[in-house]
């Protein structure tokens, strides 16, 4: 592999967790050098979490360990770093989620089978990269960290199945007669199979019809879509091909400038080729640099969605004159509504997953921010499908008492520098006010506005435009002093202002 996954981790992830971060930075980052690779070979080992993890506000280290207080707290003597555990357990559990999210950006897909394909190709780097200690430690967990084992190499017996099959063989020899008639009677069903054979070339050797033909195979799939740039943003792909799948990655890294690669699954419950596969580099080409692209190329049909209808229309033509054999179909572009709707039933979910006896403003502030709040042009009111988020806020919020939530408002770079910051500042006021009215304290509210000066996207197309203008969620802890942010990296301390 051209990349070291751990070697990444280290640089980018250890990056974002560490941040902010002034006290034993050197114990939290050795602690977190020891905890990738753990935590790399347990999702490997149990691909379910995966999922189940990354759906968590702020899982906790305690869940890796099956919520047992001794193998915890073996794990953290093993560690050996020179600051306290309740740091050093803080730390970690912080690292999980952006581990996760790293994990699905390098597999090129969120599914947790991608992932899982990942973790695969990158097992004996991960296994090298474990802690001395830390091999017995994952087999009390009943992790296995060694690579999985070759189709063509022969399965190792533990020692009790050796003895089991000489007890096996003992209670054989008493069976001779019985074994010689059983002998005889497949030397006579091996001839009278060879005849049908003859007669039926479809049965195969055991006298079954050969699997690849009973099975029906998977289509082989490409799925990619660009960013507002016309970036890469995601790709996966499926293919019972390595050597052609190789020649599409290195296509695809070249063409995107997209040096990660496909998220890949290479298995033969693919088929083998694409359909007009011949045609897919130039379909891509076709592609590069434009915005807001996705492509489905499952099968005998390709799909394509653009930012607009003609735009995609446009496409599917060029894509039909290239690729004869496949039927090339559009889907409408993503409505401004349903992208909405879905953001803010996700922060909904995530919301009520809360649990009311131990509401963490953390995770209100997580949740909040998984919505879109878009104000209409110039103006302050609160958007109608923006409440029902707001007030499961409000009654989890209600809970925490000791927390501070800072409101923050951002705009795009249209109009006035100065009336931007009031603008942004008065969107953000009044969703304090809407909190107030429905029961939050004012002390532990605090807007403030960005103006146009944190921009998330560029400022260049509607697309961007519109994510600019958007409402951010923050926490203080009254308690500490601290502030943490939540973005799509993951949580961030900083200094609180």
């Amino acid at each position: 592999m051209n990349i070291d996954l751990i070697e990444k981790l280290k640089s980018e992830v250890s990056a974002i967790i560490l941040q902010g971060e002034i006290e034993h930075l050197y114990a939290k980052d050795q602690a977190l050098v020891q905890f990738y690779p753990i935590l790399l070979s347990i999702l490997r080992a149990r691909p379910a979490w995966i999922d189940s993890l990354s759906q968590q506000l702020n899982p906790k280290v305690d869940e890796l360990f099956n919520t047992n207080p001794a193998l915890k707290q073996q794990f953290f003597d093993q560690l050996a770093v020179d600051a306290p555990q309740a740091e050093i357990e803080k730390t970690l559990n912080k690292s999980i989620v952006p581990t996760i999210s790293f994990l699905q950006t390098e597999a090129g897909a969120p599914r947790a089978e991608a992932v899982s394909y990942l973790l695969e190709m990158y097992a004996d780097s991960i296994e090298r990269a474990l802690p001395a200690w830390a091999k017995p430690f994952l087999a009390s967990l009943g992790v296995s960290t060694l690579a999985t084992q070759s189709l063509n190499q022969a399965p190792i017996l533990e020692a009790e199945q050796v003895a089991e099959v000489r007890e096996e063989k003992k209670k054989a020899a008493l069976l001779w007669p019985f074994i010689i008639f059983v002998i005889i009677a497949a030397i006579i069903l091996f001839f009278f199979r060879g005849c049908m054979r003859e007669d039926d070339p479809e049965v195969g050797l055991d006298g079954q019809i050969p699997a690849s033909e009973t099975a029906v195979a998977q289509p082989a799939a490409l799925q990619l879509s660009t960013g507002s740039n016309g970036e890469l943003v995601s790709c996966q792909l499926q293919l019972n091909n390595p050597q052609y799948m190789q020649i599409l990655q290195d296509e695809i890294k070249q063409i995107f400038n997209y040096n990660i690669g496909c998220g890949a699954l290479s298995s033969d419950v693919y088929h083998s080729e694409f359909i007009d596969q011949d045609t897919i580099p130039t379909v891509l080409r076709t592609i590069q640099g434009m915005p807001n692209v996705s492509l489905d190329w499952i099968g005998k049909q390709v799909s394509v969605r653009a930012a607009t209808n003609a735009e995609a229309e446009r496409l599917a033509a060029q894509i039909r004159s290239l690729a004869k054999n496949v039927t090339v179909v559009t889907q409408q572009p993503l409505n401004r509504s349903d992208v909405i709707n879905t953001a803010n039933n996700e922060a909904e979910q995530a919301l009520a997953s809360i649990k009311t006896d131990n509401v963490k403003a953390l995770d209100v502030a997580t949740a909040l921010n998984l919505q879109i709040i878009n104000f209409d042009t110039a103006s302050t009111e609160v958007p109608e499908v923006n409440k029902l988020v707001l007030d499961q806020a409000a009654a989890l919020l209600q809970r925490a008492p000791h927390v501070q939530l800072i409101v923050k408002g951002h705009t795009d770079a249209g109009g006035n520098t100065a009336a931007n910051e009031t603008l942004s500042l008065r969107r953000a006021q009044a969703i304090v006010t809407y909190l107030v009215q429905k029961g939050v304290d004012p002390a532990q509210l605090r807007a403030m506005g960005m103006g146009q000066a944190q921009p998330v996207e560029t400022n260049a197309t509607r697309a961007g435009q519109f994510q600019n203008r958007r409402v951010a969620f923050e926490v203080v802890n009254t308690e500490t002093g601290v502030v943490r942010g939540v973005d799509a990296e993951g949580v961030v301390e900083k200094t609180a202002n």
